[in-house]
């Protein structure tokens, strides 16, 4: 009798634990303490494919007189004055082999290339309160064309070269640029680099003048007619080239109609349409950090990305999207902000968020340059999107997953194949400050049912996690990067890869990247603040065997 009473106690006592621990997991999503969540793989088929290179960063224009809320963040950061010879500098482009780069900004409509017979001198950028952007008109000598070019054959780089689209055309009272286009100097700067034998992967033509225009606008009728024209500049100076240069445009702000417009018109001319992102607002906003740790206004950029696509997927165009360029937040970013530790999560949420709607690349604005460079204008060491950076480009394949979070709403969470390596690579943002989220990854669409699945998992662990058996061969390992700011600190700008400072040594040279491994049946824990890329090499995804 006495074993009979032991026995109904003890079932008593498993079932009261059972009960609490579901009630915990269930109830507790988003408070402090540790909490449970269910990322759920399709891995059927992707559902959108980035560029290779899908990683891009840019180089600027803005000499060190530009300013923004009385601080100059620019320095010697401009395609003009640009220490080509740094060792940090040049080893931070080689470690991505390749990384792609956009060179433009808003000077690039007011900028001339030398060419023989042009009677005015070729001058820098001189500052004029007057004219459009606080600058008069600058000039590319070829000699810096030839040094850049060097530079970026030594390094590696992919270029994709924005143009002066403003070159010919009168800027009326109310703010459009009417006439067309001036092909004369951009045909003599291709020519001249055709003949140089310098590899150029795409010419981009303007910068922000779609829709309402930053500074100045041009209409969509007129651009899709100089679009044209740029794409027969291209076809008859590469002519029996095996490979073309690409075509872009218009890499300005997003406008439904304007785009579409154009799109509409140059159905066969333009082969990468891009545009840019700002969505946070000024760099001088106090409140950059609440919106970057907030989902719902992380989510509001995805409209963007929804309209582009569903444009050119109805369109009848070959044509692809690109961000051409995004910083966050505008006028140069916020020191300490979107050059620091905490700028990641946005950074990192938006190439997720835009390789999920196809978009080929993604470029960073800055590669250096103002307060949201990946390096520091000064010292050249990366900043903390460096790293975050190079680590989507090693681990990230093209190929995207959906991957779908259930628990708290301050996870994110991405996939892909991984790159060059069996399994899948996931990626975890933890934008929440006091909560360790164990993040279980499974394939089984039965899985994925808000929280009862969470109560179902205990009951049935072996069934609902049939992807990562106990039994998995010990050499079967996950690999796992943990990102995490010095000290907690989210403002500061020095990073943490499992628990160690990143940093370049007395050489120069960039750190390894080295991951932690992790049992696969283990749950990934994603620490508060942290972010995570796991690669997972035991799923075997259909969509990646494509």
């Amino acid at each position: 009798m006495g074993s009979l009473f032991q026995l109904l106690g003890l079932c008593f006592w498993v079932y009261f634990f059972c009960y609490i621990s579901i009630t915990v997991v269930s109830q507790n999503v988003g408070g402090s303490g540790n909490v449970e969540g269910i990322v759920f793989i399709d891995g059927k088929a992707p559902i959108g494919k980035t560029d290779d290179d899908f990683i891009c960063a840019t180089l600027d224009w803005w000499p060190p007189e530009k300013c923004d809320y009385g601080t100059c963040s620019w320095g010697l950061a401009s395609l003009l004055n640009l220490d080509l010879k740094n060792t940090i500098f040049s080893n931070a482009i080689k470690a991505f082999s390749p990384l792609k780069l956009r060179l433009g900004g808003s000077l690039q409509d007011k900028v001339i290339y030398e060419q023989k017979g042009l009677q005015q001198p070729c001058m820098p950028f001189l500052k004029n309160s007057s004219e459009m952007f606080g600058f008069a008109q600058g000039c590319l000598p070829m000699s810096r064309w030839d040094e850049l070019n060097n530079f970026f054959k030594e390094t590696g780089a992919v270029i994709v070269f924005g143009l002066n689209a403003l070159n010919g055309r009168v800027i009326k009272s109310d703010g459009s640029a009417v006439g067309p286009w001036s092909t004369t100097n951009a045909e003599a700067l291709i020519r001249y680099t055709v003949n140089k034998g310098y590899s150029i992967r795409g010419w981009e033509l303007g910068n922000e003048l779609s829709g309402s225009g930053v500074g100045t606008r041009v209409a969509a009728d007129q651009y899709a007619s100089d679009m044209i024209s740029l794409q027969n500049i291209v076809q008859d100076i590469y002519r029996g080239f095996k490979v073309q240069p690409l075509v872009i445009a218009p890499g300005g702000f997003f406008d439904a109609n304007w785009y579409k417009e154009l799109i509409d018109k140059t159905p066969k001319s333009l082969d990468v349409v891009t545009h840019h992102i700002y969505n946070l607002g000024p760099g001088v906003d106090t409140h950059l950090i609440d919106k970057i740790l907030d989902p719902s206004y992380l989510d509001g950029e995805a409209k963007t990305f929804s309209n582009l696509q569903g444009i050119l997927k109805t369109a009848g165009t070959s044509a692809t999207a690109w961000v051409g360029e995004a910083g966050g937040a505008y006028n140069s970013g916020h020191n300490l902000v979107t050059n620091a530790f905490v700028f990641s999560f946005w950074y990192l949420d938006q190439l997720g968020m835009a390789a999920s709607y196809d978009t080929k690349t993604y470029c960073r604005q800055t590669l250096i340059g103002g307060n949201y460079g990946l390096l520091n204008t000064t010292t050249f060491m990366p900043n903390p999107d460096y790293y975050s950076a190079l680590l989507w480009h090693r681990l990230m394949g093209i190929n995207v997953l959906s991957a779908n979070f259930s628990g708290t709403k301050k996870i994110r969470a991405y996939a892909h194949c991984a790159k060059q390596s069996k399994g899948i690579t996931l990626l975890l943002i933890n934008l929440d400050s006091n909560t360790t989220v164990q993040v279980h990854v499974t394939t089984e669409s039965a899985a994925f049912n808000s929280t009862s699945t969470l109560q179902n998992k205990h009951r049935s662990r072996r069934t609902r996690f049939a992807r990562m058996p106990r039994d998995s061969s010990s050499e079967i390992t996950r690999e796992e990067y943990h990102l995490t700011a010095k000290d907690g600190k989210l403002q500061s700008q020095t990073m943490l890869l499992n628990g160690n400072i990143l940093a370049v040594n007395s050489s120069g040279h960039i750190p390894p990247l080295q991951p932690i491994d992790v049992h696969p049946s283990e749950p990934i824990n994603v620490a508060p603040y942290s972010i995570v890329f796991a690669h997972i090499p035991n799923i075997d995804a259909p969509a990646c065997r494509w």
